[in-house]
C-alpha cells in the first residue's frame, strides 16, 4: 500500500523516470558546458599529479608530525592544483607544465648518469683530454697506454 502511494505521487507530480534521466542529461550537460575551455578537459598532467602526490605524502608526514603549519602549506598545495586544473589560462599552465618537465628530467638525469658512471667505473677508466677536456673511455688493466683524443687527437699517456 505505501509503494502504491509512493508511485501515485510520483506520477502525480510529474516525476517520471524520463524527466529525471533527461533532468541528470541536462545537468551532465551543463557541467560539461562550464568545463569547456579549462585546462582539466586535456586530462591532468604531471605537474597536477606530482602536486596531489606531494599533498598525499605531506598528508601522511603530518599524520606522524601532526603540525599545523604543515597542514596549511598542504591546503595551500592542495588549492593551487585545483587552481591549475580549472584555469582557463591554458598556454601559462601548459607552461608551467614544460617548466616541470625541465627540471625533473634533470633531476632524473643526474641520477641516471650516476648510476651509468659507477657501472662503467667498474671495467672503465674515465679521463679527460688535457687539450679540450673531452671525456676519454680506457679500459682497465691494460698497463701504461697512449691515448689519442677523438675530439682534438692529442696524444697523452695514462695508466689503464
Amino acid at each position: 500500500m505505501k509503494f502504491y502511494y509512493f508511485t501515485y505521487f510520483i506520477i502525480k507530480e510529474g516525476i517520471t523516470h524520463m524527466n529525471l534521466r533527461n533532468s541528470l542529461n541536462k545537468m551532465r550537460d551543463n557541467f560539461i558546458r562550464s568545463m569547456q575551455g579549462r585546462y582539466i578537459m586535456y586530462g591532468t598532467d604531471s605537474f597536477s599529479r606530482f602536486l596531489f602526490g606531494l599533498v598525499l605524502l605531506l598528508i601522511f608526514i603530518n599524520i606522524i608530525i601532526g603540525s599545523s603549519l604543515l597542514s596549511l602549506i598542504e591546503f595551500v598545495i592542495f588549492v593551487y592544483a585545483y587552481y591549475r586544473l580549472f584555469s582557463k589560462n591554458i598556454s601559462k599552465r601548459y607552461h608551467e607544465n614544460e617548466m616541470f618537465e625541465k627540471y625533473k628530467n634533470k633531476y632524473i638525469s643526474f641520477f641516471k648518469n650516476f648510476k651509468y658512471n659507477i657501472n662503467q667505473a667498474k671495467t672503465y677508466h674515465i679521463y679527460k683530454c688535457p687539450n679540450c677536456g673531452q671525456k676519454i673511455r680506457i679500459p682497465r688493466g691494460k698497463g701504461k697506454i697512449m691515448v689519442r683524443c677523438p675530439k682534438c687527437y692529442t696524444e697523452f699517456q695514462k695508466k689503464s
